[in-house]
């Protein structure tokens, strides 16, 4: 008698390193094309590790204004023959889910190195072209009247959990001010001004309750980093990462009529099981930082404290660089700013410098375990992809 398939437990991800995290300075605007961008964080990854392109043979990539070219497209432009390829149309997850892929290419032997790439180009109208078409949804049903763009969107669940929990506008502006201070030990980081408390709240209003400093800055440049097995990184005299773990899940709780959750709260379980810890033992913590709520919805979901008690918890913590609870130490996007699709890479190439000690100005102090999650595609409700990874390393 049929009863369904049977699950079978996760493999591990042993044997795999994470090598060479490279970041292209962002600018608020460009005139150069994503292809440009793409190039440049390759190079850079490449060169960081003594290698040529001719040793590639995957290519993993996120961009959305490559468009109409994709990853394969992008291989002529570069002058790439990788034997494995991929392109992971996936947003704020797409670094999570290119690690895993990448990294199960190279323990199957499909792939020896491959570079996992993300990078968008801003032009003065890229944005609105974007919004105009990012998806069915967007299409039918929210740009035509107006509703252009995610602000309206998380203003509904900032709203939302607000009423459903008792957040205030105060516990969000924790998480924007204090990655604004790390943000200011980052010479990549887009913002450069201190942001206070009292100007988080006198900000203007963008989407009740959303105000300016909810909102990431839309900008153009590119991330990168290099997955191989660990011998070869060893062989090269690479500092690497090894990836303890990683989940992903997509379009979960669909009947929720508002998302307060993610598919965070199936997997996360699991996610320490693979990496034999706990949150505990967490050193920092990266999440996708669209806007505060979202971050809050994911220390809450990876289960720093249960649901609900996200307020309460960053009230009795210090997120910066130095603090109890270190979170988006470069600055994530609110301070560094929103490369397109990049922005899914940047939690993971900081986290990566973090635990080889190569950080540098935003370094934590004996960081050795780091905790990235990834958060995307906002598709007129609710955001579909989210995923999560553990990575270990020396630490400095």
């Amino acid at each position: 008698m049929w009863t369904g398939p049977v699950k079978r437990s996760r493999q591990s991800y042993d044997g795999v390193a994470l090598v060479a995290p490279a970041s292209v300075p962002y600018r608020r605007y460009s005139i150069e094309s994503a292809h440009w961008w793409i190039a440049q964080a390759l190079r850079t990854s490449l060169q960081s590790a003594g290698l040529q392109k001719a040793d590639l043979d995957g290519l993993c990539l996120a961009s959305f204004t490559l468009f109409p070219d994709t990853a394969v497209g992008l291989t002529q432009h570069l002058g790439l023959s990788p034997r494995w390829l991929d392109h992971i149309p996936m947003g704020g997850a797409a670094g999570i889910v290119a690690m895993r892929r990448a990294a199960r290419a190279v323990q199957a032997g499909d792939a020896d190195i491959v570079a996992c790439v993300a990078g968008d180009t801003n032009h003065i109208d890229s944005f609105r072209q974007l919004l105009s078409s990012f998806s069915r949804f967007a299409m039918d049903a929210a740009y035509p009247y107006g509703y252009g763009g995610p602000n309206a969107n998380f203003a509904l669940l900032t709203d939302r959990y607000m009423h459903e929990y008792g957040a205030t506008r105060e516990d969000f502006g924790r998480i924007a001010v204090s990655q604004r201070a790390n943000a200011l030990k980052n010479p990549r980081a887009i913002m450069k001004k201190p942001l206070s408390m009292q100007q988080y709240l006198d900000a203007r209003p963008i989407a009740d309750p959303i105000a300016l400093f909810d909102c990431v800055m839309p900008c153009a440049g590119a991330e990168a980093f290099l997955v191989m097995t660990v011998e070869e990184a060893e062989r090269r005299a690479l500092p690497y990462a090894t990836l303890a773990g990683a989940i992903e899940r997509h379009n979960a709780h669909a009947d929720d009529p508002v998302q307060l959750r993610g598919g965070w709260t199936i997997d996360a379980g699991e996610l320490y099981e693979m990496a034999g810890c706990t949150p505990q033992d967490i050193d920092l913590l990266q999440t996708y930082d669209d806007y505060p709520v979202i971050s809050l919805m994911q220390i809450e979901d990876l289960g720093f404290c249960a649901k609900g008690e996200g307020p309460q918890f960053l009230r009795s913590r210090d997120l910066t660089i130095s603090g109890d609870f270190p979170h988006n130490t470069s600055g994530g996007q609110l301070s560094g700013g929103q490369a397109g699709a990049a922005g899914g890479f940047i939690g993971l190439v900081e986290a990566i410098r973090q635990v080889t000690g190569r950080a540098e100005g935003t370094q934590v102090a004996g960081a050795r375990t780091a905790m990235v999650s990834g958060f995307g595609m906002i598709n007129y409700d609710r955001g579909l992809c989210t995923g999560a990874a553990i990575l270990k390393g020396a630490g400095p």
